[in-house]
């Protein structure tokens, strides 16, 4: 009797678990099935779609058919125009990269070493990050470096007796470069600066107390042998984003220098990224297969670029 009582409530205990399971799995699939369904339908479906339509003559229409295989990559890498947005982006992102990093380094560095306001700080030099890109590129283009007497660049260079300067429109010399930068600067380094502080609030304080007892003084001995080698993987976390987000370039260039749907629109000529560039192509010229195309092999680009630089600085390695 005792026997089958234990058996009796070894069963019902079993039962009570199979329910919290069922229960538990339930509530998980309530909460994630939509979530997985829209990854599925808008992310993924999408993504396979694009690529069939990159083997395919999709002009005017996103239907697949009329079969090309690699003509559209072929065409697209034969493209002088789609060889100059490679050489844009490249030349943007070899000055965007190193400079992003070092001011973010530079600013969390500064608001690590604050002793009182650093929440202050953080947010203040955070905020920008938190603006659309097409707002802060219409302010830039609208009001700080508008070519007019009047615009804040402008009025600022004309206190020194310089005359206004056109600062968009230009090839020689070529202003609009430091619009495009300044804009970006601004609205990222804030963002990688927090990054580097949750880097720099892992570094154990006895490392440079150990370093000061040993005859170490604080500043650039502690940071060449201490900070830096053990921000190794923040490091590369944020050269990689870096990396990324330049090469996915768009709005700046788009709302800064103009675009609109076709090609040759606005100032764009002067300095259009590939997004700018398949974006004209996909829109303006209704070719969604070359369009596509474009989008794997910049997509493509991007990937190798990462995995060489992950590789050469070895991304996950504890430092030495």
């Amino acid at each position: 009797m005792v026997v089958g009582q234990l058996t009796a409530s070894a069963t019902r205990l079993i039962g009570v678990r199979r329910r919290r399971r069922l229960s538990s799995a339930v509530a998980f699939w309530t909460f994630m099935a939509p979530l997985a369904l829209g990854l599925l339908v808008f992310k993924y479906i999408a993504i396979l779609w694009g690529l069939l339509l990159s083997f395919s003559n999709a002009r005017g229409t996103v239907a697949l058919g009329n079969w090309v295989g690699l003509e559209n990559y072929q065409t697209l890498l034969e493209s002088p125009a789609f060889r100059a947005a490679l050489v844009t982006i490249g030349l943007f992102t070899l000055f965007i990269v190193p400079t992003t990093f070092a001011i973010s380094l530079g600013l969390a560095l500064l608001v690590n070493r604050v002793p009182r306001g650093g929440a202050f700080f953080r947010t203040v030099f955070f905020v920008p990050g938190a603006v659309s890109y097409v707002t802060a590129s219409l302010v830039w283009k609208t009001a700080i470096f508008n070519g007019l007497p009047s615009g804040l660049a402008n009025a600022l260079i004309g206190n020194f007796g310089a005359e206004p300067v056109f600062w968009i429109g230009t090839a020689r010399p070529p202003w609009f470069w430091l619009v495009l930068v300044t804009v970006r600067l601004w609205l990222q380094a804030g963002f990688y600066m927090i990054i580097f502080l949750a880097g720099l609030k892992e570094i154990p304080r006895e490392l440079y107390e150990a370093a000061h007892v040993d005859g170490a003084r604080t500043g650039l001995a502690t940071f060449r042998h201490i900070t830096f080698p053990l921000l190794r993987n923040t490091s590369v976390a944020v050269l990689l984003l870096l990396l990324i987000a330049a090469f996915q370039a768009f709005d700046e260039f788009y709302n800064i220098l103009g675009g609109g749907a076709q090609a040759q629109s606005g100032n764009n000529i002067l300095a259009r990224p590939p997004l700018v560039y398949l974006y004209a192509v996909a829109q303006g010229q209704q070719n969604y297969g070359l369009g596509s195309a474009g989008a794997f092999v910049l997509a493509l680009l991007i990937i190798l670029v990462t995995l060489v630089q992950g590789r050469a600085f070895g991304f996950g390695r504890s430092a030495d």
